[in-house]
């Protein structure tokens, strides 16, 4: 385990005055990581509750010791700590919002489960293959909730599609396809906003595991179950250009294809076959791919295609096809952009049924405009009645699973295949 507090030293910690709960109180949280996404998560949480949904936090957590003060001055939180273990030791936390580097996501999501919270996992679900199936087991195991923090999935259009495609308007189902272009001067995960496209990934010099007051930052607890290496900045400002904390592209990005693709087919789905492609074609700075294309077959008799570079901001259109006609999710191709319709159109040589069934040869069907705390009120609704959220520990490994198998596939140069009796990845088509 990482350098920190022990449990037992987490408990003691937690048994200083609390204020009491009340039925009133809502759901208390605890945020665990509040760098880049879980300062927005926690802004989000923070306007919730300012808009009167019972929600709260309670408590805060970050190796850097700014990130953590900042943190709790914003929220007011009671409690306020370098190490995730003493917010989970407290009686007074329901659930974690975790947004920590993805290498964590898997151990601090388990542990949570373990101590009675329940989980808001932000994407992706984990680092790797056997850590998602491990959270599942886990997720069985204790009943707990966990939400897989995709917020795109809580969008109507996905659900729309698949009910469009349930009620047999595209036929059988082929192939669907996706995108995620983004450009920018400093390169993906460097910009700033003096430089590129204004995300937050500046380099904060005097911050560090020798930094005094507010510059220290906990490198063991960061580093956690990854490899052990001397303190980098870039690797922990700018954690997704390496492969111990990260996919790149695959992770960050594609995860927010996939994820709702799973919704639209129906029921979640292990591919067959993947390979991947790409590299780095215009950013040497880093080990991921700034350019990395994902094919996956699967048993049902579809495939997947995914496009994405960080050096090309024109996306492919987001379609899912079908033998008798194909649906078009986003007319700008952001696969997870906002839309208020999908076209569902027939192919021409089945257009005289398509017509008879529904009225004409392309429909545009009404997307319900969805607002930007959907999945997480989805999430707090599913912790008062114990229902299944919107993108559930099994759908999020499902995806995981294709993810996982894009970057192994990239890194061995290998079509790889899955077993999907064993669930494991193989070199060799298994069996039927």
């Amino acid at each position: 385990m990482a350098a920190g507090a022990s449990l037992a030293a987490a408990s003691a910690a937690s048994a200083s005055p609390q204020r009491s709960k009340s039925a009133n109180d809502g759901v208390q949280v605890g945020m665990i990581g509040v760098g880049g996404r879980g300062s927005s998560l926690m802004r989000l949480v923070l306007g919730m509750e300012k808009g009167g949904t019972p929600v709260h936090i309670q408590a805060v957590c970050d190796v850097y010791e700014k990130r953590k003060q900042l943190a709790q001055e914003a929220t007011n939180a009671q409690f306020a700590t370098l190490d995730y273990r003493e917010v989970l030791a407290r009686p007074d936390i329901d659930a974690v919002i975790v947004a920590t580097p993805d290498h964590w996501h898997a151990q601090i999501a388990i542990d949570a489960m373990r101590a009675g919270k329940d989980v808001y996992l932000e994407k992706p679900m984990t680092h790797t293959i056997e850590e998602a199936k491990e959270v599942v087991r886990v997720v069985k195991e204790t009943g707990r909730v966990l939400q897989v923090g995709s917020q795109t999935t809580s969008r109507d259009q996905w659900w729309k599609a698949r009910k469009a495609i349930q009620d047999g308007m595209i036929g059988k189902l082929i192939s669907s396809q996706g995108s995620y272009h983004r450009n920018s001067l400093a390169g993906e995960w460097n910009s700033t906003p003096e430089r590129g496209n204004g995300r937050g990934w500046a380099i904060e010099p005097d911050a560090g595991p020798d930094g005094k007051g507010v510059n220290y930052i906990d490198w063991n607890m960061w580093l956690g179950p990854s490899q052990k290496r001397d303190f980098d900045p870039q690797r922990y400002f700018r954690f997704r250009k390496f492969w111990d904390y990260s996919g790149g592209i695959a992770t960050d990005l594609y995860y927010h294809v996939v994820a709702p693709l799973q919704i639209c087919w129906g029921e979640p789905q292990f591919p067959y076959r993947v390979v991947s492609s790409g590299g780095i074609w215009a950013f040497p700075d880093r080990e991921v791919p700034d350019t990395f294309n994902l094919l996956a077959d699967f048993s049902k008799g579809h495939s997947l295609i995914l496009s994405a570079s960080m050096a090309n901001s024109t996306h492919i259109p987001g379609l899912i096809r079908g033998q008798k006609g194909t649906i078009t999710m986003v007319d700008h191709g952001r696969f997870e952009g906002d839309t208020d319709h999908i076209t569902v159109a027939s192919e021409p040589i089945y257009q005289d049924e398509f017509v008879k069934k529904f009225g004409y040869m392309a429909v545009d069907i009404p997307v319900a405009q969805t607002p930007e705390d959907a999945h997480m009120l989805n999430f707090l609704e599913c912790i008062k009645t114990r229902a299944k959220p919107n993108l559930d520990a099994d759908t999020g490994y499902h995806a995981q699973v294709i993810i996982s198998m894009g970057v192994q596939s990239f890194q061995e140069s290998k079509v790889l295949f899955w077993d999907s009796k064993a669930e494991k990845v193989v070199y060799d088509p298994p069996a039927v």
